[in-house]
Parts: C-alpha cells; structure tokens; sequence
C-alpha cells in the first residue's frame, strides 16, 4: 500500500498563496468583462417587459376589432329591423299601431348611432394604441440591435479567457486538496472581507503587502520559518515570506502564460 504523503504547513502555505494568485487572475478576467454580464441581463428583462407590454397592447388592438365588428353587425340588424317596420306601415289599422311602429324605427335609429359612435370611439383607440405600438416596435428592436452588439462583445471575451479559466478552476481544485476544510473557509471568509481580495500577502520591505503597518522582526523570522499560520493584526491577511511568494509567483506564471 502506497505511503500517504504528509502535506506540510509550507506546503498549506504554499497553496494558498497559489490559490490566491489563481483568484486574483480570475478577478482580472473579470474585471476585463466589467459591468458587460449585467448590462446584458438588464438588457434582457428590459426587452422582455417591453415585448410583454406590445402583446397586451395587440391583444388590445385585436379587441378593438372584435367590438367594432359586433357594432357594425348590430347596425345591420337595426337596419333590417328598421325595413320590416317601414313595410309594416303600409298596413297599419289605426294611429296607435302608426305611433307604436314609428317608436319602434326611432328606438333602431337611435341604436345604428349608438353603434356608429362606439365604431368611432374603438377606430380612435385602436389608432393610438397602433401609434404605441410601433413606437414600443422601434424600442425593442433597438435594444434588440444593442443586446445583440453586446452578446458578441461578450462573447468574444468569453471566448479568449474560456479556456485560461478552465485551466485555473482545475489547478484551483488541486491546490484546494491541500487545504484542510476550516483553513480554506478561513481564506475565503478574508478574501470577502478584504481589500481586493487580498486574503494572504507576502512581506515587503518589513510590512505586510499594501499596508504601512511594520512587521516586528521576531514575527517576520517566524513567518519565514513557515512553522505556522501568522496573520497581520491590523488587516487580518495571513502572511507568507518574500522567498515563498517570489517562487510561486515564477511557479503561477508559467500556468498563467
């Protein structure tokens, strides 16, 4: 059976400082795509909200139809019943059955102009509802025009960083093995927390990476000793040794390229 192979503090220490160039490559690349993922689901629901507005507003303009229909076919009926009682005329007996049937034509009058105003009132609202539409037409298909110059704009940077990204999430993985559980939640809980992004930091001219704040030498020999994790206590970063952070850098460089 295979000897187990004992993963060491600097070896921990090593792969979180790999780690967190791997995470700060990532944030570069997307930096590079900046606001674009955003821009284009903004874009998106702005058109669906839009289209759905414009299938209300058809729906409208295909009711306005209908009604206009139903009035011109009541108009038609009011004449026809309109006929009958002119020809009925001819043959009434005596002033009661005239009066009743002319009550009767001015009632079908008065519903053929009834009917041909709401014809007028559903020609002028099915008018205006079209005149929305077309300019609720010309949006969409301008954010449509615009949508699709920025799917190809990010799609193109999806294209050139795709495969760079697929390498880092596998070497993310492998560096995230060596890592107990609680430690890599701790770098994460940092990193979040930090400026950057910044979770683990070498030493630089006596003082953790992008900070003033001086390291004492008794702490920076234990940092080099890499005995131990060491955090700063001004920012909460953890702290790796110039020499260490240099060959990794050289190390992660040769990934990156």
């Amino acid at each position: 059976m295979a000897k187990k192979t004992e993963v060491t503090l600097e070896d921990k220490l090593r792969a979180l400082y790999d780690l967190q160039l791997i995470d700060s490559r990532v944030d570069e690349i997307r930096n590079v795509r900046g606001e674009l993922p955003l821009e284009v689901e903004d874009l998106e629901n702005e058109i669906a909200g839009v289209e759905s507005r414009l299938e209300s507003f058809q729906k409208e303009v295909s009711d306005f139809d209908f009604q206009t229909k139903e009035q011109k076919n009541k108009i038609e009926v009011a004449k026809e019943e309109h006929k009958k009682y002119e020809k009925n005329l001819k043959n009434v007996r005596n002033n009661r059955e005239y009066n009743s049937i002319v009550k009767e034509q001015e009632f079908q009058e008065l519903e053929i102009q009834l009917a041909e105003k709401r014809i007028k009132e559903f020609i002028s609202k099915k008018e205006l509802k079209q005149e929305a539409i077309e300019q609720l037409t010309e949006k969409v298909n301008e954010r449509k025009t615009h949508l699709k110059a920025k799917n190809e704009e990010l799609e193109e940077i999806l294209k050139e960083t795709e495969k760079e990204e697929a390498v880092l999430a596998k070497k993310s993985k492998e560096f995230q093995a060596k890592i107990e559980e609680h430690l890599f939640q701790s770098y994460k809980k940092i990193r979040k927390n930090v400026k950057n992004g910044l979770a683990i930091v070498a030493i630089e001219r006596g003082a953790s990476g992008g900070s003033f704040f001086s390291i004492p030498p008794q702490i920076q020999m234990e940092i080099a000793s890499r005995q131990k994790i060491i955090t700063d206590e001004h920012s909460g970063r953890i702290l790796v040794d110039a020499e260490l952070a240099a060959e990794e850098k050289e190390k992660m460089n040769k990934i990156f390229s």
